[in-house]
């Protein structure tokens, strides 16, 4: 019997590398791996489990000439070429269930952290700076929040603002009466939420039509000046307005945990620029993408990749 070879290019949950190898699958789990090694040794493999740092474009699709499926740890398929994929018979999957309420209490972590200036007092304070009047915060209670996206965290993010007297108004392009379930969102247009709103949280994936979706021309259509926080893909905010909108007021405090260049070692010398302008602005909190980054959302998203592996690998 010929063992279905199976490549993993970043950290799992051991539970995924043992229950595949009990299963019969050879496994080689090479976590340090980069994308050259990948792409020359990707003919070998039947089933390739990959995360942010291993996109497989036409031409890694074309070098991965045995290969049958590819499963993303996490969500973001933006890093895989979907059509030529499938094109070439590969299936494509991937796990959001696993890290969608990692992701939602982070986005709840730093919304209460931004309205409350936890970041900005706390720094202060080890610099033995008190400040009081300085710090005063905003309760959630009474305020309106949209949530822009409603998949697995969109959604898995309005049942723990639940919680909280908050008013939830949810839009979702692609979907209808998907509030149903849901006692305390409201389903409602764009226009409802740049008149209303006085937070806003991003949860959508990155596509051709939700690049720079937040830019100056989105910031200006609120009536009010609101918060921002984005869990999703850096590249849905223009950066370079979102620091001008920061300056003006129009955007009361960001924060992030996504950019749009995530790598330090590789910022051009106006990226340096332009993300020191960001961090330097008190009202910014910045997380290194760690929302979904959890214990417990490590061993989900590694039970999740095995039965897809078991279901479509055609074992």
């Amino acid at each position: 019997m010929i063992l279905m070879k199976v490549l993993i290019t970043d950290y799992v949950h051991e539970f995924l590398i043992d229950r595949l190898k009990n299963s019969g699958f050879d496994v080689d789990y090479l976590p340090e791996i980069n994308l050259n090694q990948v792409r020359s040794i990707i003919h070998c493999y039947t089933v390739a489990v990959i995360n942010t740092k291993t996109p497989f474009d036409k031409t890694m699709i074309d070098e991965a000439n045995a290969l049958k499926l590819i499963v993303r740890l996490g969500s973001g398929l933006e890093i895989i070429d979907l059509d030529y994929a499938n094109e070439k018979g590969i299936i494509v999957k991937n796990t959001p269930e696993g890290n969608r309420q990692s992701v939602a209490e982070h986005a709840l972590g730093l919304l209460l952290a931004l309205l409350n200036n936890i970041v900005k007092s706390n720094n202060e304070i080890k610099d033995f700076i008190r400040k009081r009047e300085e710090n005063r915060g905003y309760e959630l209670n009474g305020k309106t929040l949209g949530i822009i996206g409603f998949g697995n965290t969109g959604s898995c993010f309005a049942r723990i603002l639940s919680g909280f007297d908050i008013k939830v108004l949810a839009y979702d392009k692609y979907k209808q009466r998907f509030a149903d379930n849901f006692r305390n969102v409201i389903e409602t247009d764009m226009k409802e939420i740049f008149e209303k709103c006085d937070i806003i949280s991003f949860h959508i994936p990155l596509t051709e039509e939700t690049v720079y979706m937040g830019d100056m021309n989105f910031f200006e259509k609120f009536r009010k000046d609101i918060f921002l926080i984005n869990t999703s893909r850096g590249k849905i905010l223009n950066t370079n307005d979102l620091i001008k909108a920061l300056r003006s007021g129009k955007i009361k405090g960001a924060a992030l945990d996504v950019l749009e260049n995530e790598n330090p070692l590789d910022y051009s010398e106006l990226e340096k620029l332009m993300y020191k302008d960001l961090f330097s602005l008190e009202n910014v909190i910045v997380t290194p993408h760690i929302a979904g980054w959890t214990a417990e959302s490590r061993e989900k998203i590694a039970e999740l990749t095995y039965k897809s592996i078991i279901k479509y690998s055609g074992v």
